[in-house]
């Protein structure tokens, strides 16, 4: 919750970036790693997971697990985060760690790969859901109407966002809301109107767990849980950062951890997994078309609409900041970080991240191939983020840290030995199937170190180095 609203001092300055000032409070970054994290994994990966897997004890326990993982991993960023509360959040534990190159890779990845897929996966995603609301059979659609729905949407969100922070951090608190309401709506119905059966979590028949389909299972699992590293990407504009961080992190995941084993359970209470396997036009949708008739089935849609926009939003507003927050650090090309005279936005990285997701939802389309892309270059990176944890233990022992890792080293271990069995799972299984998108983007992510080679031989040393 904004605190400028008190009365007393002026907000405290966020180091590093220029211009930015502490006013995120605990309810405030709850609600924007909250709104961060669910959007539409949720929605749409119960009916991929059904028709890949087959087996809800299986799908459960990805669920499970891999929220488990996600909290050791936030454990890990908590710590981090409470060390060196500034704006860029990885960004800025990275460059603590290893330097100014790795630093810059994580800039080049941003840009140029797990936010374009991201905000291309959501955007295509959106796209379904609009043709749905119009009772549009997705299967008879032209080829070309949802890459150009959803390069519509990313065109107008990106044009919001370059009006100003204050009009995108509005539109961002407005669809959080509804995203958590449509959630705990079908949360509710499902067990309250519902005429369902928990004897469908034991349904197995047509099981097809293999090592690759447990790899296509972890994508979809983990596309659903990753944004919860984004808000530390403001921290350097949270109220005491170094006591605030933990406990929003914390309590954020384990929020989302709950309201996702309860819908998956849901979906499972009402329909068996075979009948979900079937719903290409949406689970939520079945369910609620089931109990309330067409105007269920819309009104679920909707606010499923409302959860996918608001998290395109968020992507599309905080994500930028990284590029941003390196330039103005002398660690990336200075034209990204240009702020608008006018608008007070880094306009450069916003529409290098529009035109770039426009792309990629016009080159890979389908919404899997888009989430498979963005989260094994994501997670990749993570690994590093949270190997950080062991690394300025021993560069920074002596700095100050107001939350130390519970369980340490083993819970930063366990989280890295998850996500490690996950990405080669998930690399896996896309390879088996002939599908190279996650190599692509891990190519690409390479690709960042000649291009730092390169630019720092182009470019004045950094302002701020290590």
């Amino acid at each position: 919750m904004s605190e400028d609203a008190r009365p007393g001092p002026a907000p405290e300055t966020s180091p590093g970036v220029p211009g930015l000032r502490r006013v995120i409070g605990f309810w405030g970054g709850t609600a924007l790693i909250i709104g961060l994290v669910i959007g539409s994994g949720i929605f749409r990966k119960p009916y991929t997971l059904a028709k890949d897997l087959h087996d809800p004890l299986v799908i459960l326990g990805l669920w499970g697990g891999f929220g488990v993982i996600s909290l050791f991993g936030a454990l890990a960023l908590a710590e981090l985060s409470s060390m060196l509360p500034r704006t860029g959040g990885p960004y800025v534990y990275l460059r603590a760690a290893y330097g100014d190159s790795s630093a810059f890779v994580f800039g080049w990845l941003y840009l140029l790969v797990t936010s374009p897929a991201g905000i291309g996966a959501l955007a295509t995603f959106f796209a379904e859901l609009l043709l749905g609301v119009f009772d549009v059979n997705l299967r008879t659609v032209p080829p070309w109407a949802i890459p150009v729905i959803g390069s519509a949407t990313i065109a107008v969100l990106t044009v919001v966002n370059l009006l100003g922070a204050r009009l995108g951090t509005a539109v961002m608190s407005l669809f959080t809301v509804l995203k958590v309401g449509a959630l705990v709506l079908l949360i509710g119905a499902s067990f309250l109107f519902s005429t369902g059966s928990f004897g469908h979590l034991a349904d197995r028949a047509g099981a097809t767990v293999t090592f690759a389909t447990l790899g296509a299972g972890a994508a979809s699992v983990i596309w659903a849980y990753d944004g919860w590293m984004t808000v530390s990407m403001v921290a350097g504009e949270v109220v005491a950062a170094e006591k605030l961080m933990k406990r929003i992190i914390v309590v954020g995941i384990l929020a989302i951890v709950v309201l996702y084993l309860a819908a998956n359970v849901g979906y499972f209470y009402v329909i068996p997994v075979d009948a979900m396997a079937k719903e290409e036009n949406g689970v939520p949708q079945r369910i609620m078309g089931d109990l309330l008739g067409r105007n269920g089935a819309v009104l679920i849609g909707a606010g499923i609409m409302c959860s996918v926009f608001g998290a395109l939003n968020g992507n599309l507003l905080a994500k930028p900041r990284v590029s941003y927050a390196l330039a103005q650090d002398g660690l990336t090309f200075g034209f990204l970080g240009r702020a608008h005279p006018r608008w007070a936005t880094p306009y450069a990285a916003i529409l290098i991240q529009g035109a770039v997701s426009i792309l990629l939802v016009a080159l890979l389309r389908d919404f899997d191939k888009l989430t498979t892309y963005f989260v094994v270059v994501e997670w990749f990176a993570l690994l590093f983020t949270v190997g950080a944890v062991f690394v300025l233990r021993r560069k920074m022992p002596d700095a100050p840290r107001p939350f130390r890792t519970p369980g340490y080293p083993w819970i930063p271990l366990l989280f890295i030995a998850g996500a490690s069995l996950g990405l080669f799972a998930i690399v896996w299984g896309e390879v088996s199937r002939a599908s190279y998108s996650p190599l692509w983007g891990l190519l690409i992510a390479v690709a960042g170190f000649p291009v730092y080679w390169v630019w720092r031989r182009l470019s004045p040393p950094s302002r701020n180095s290590c």
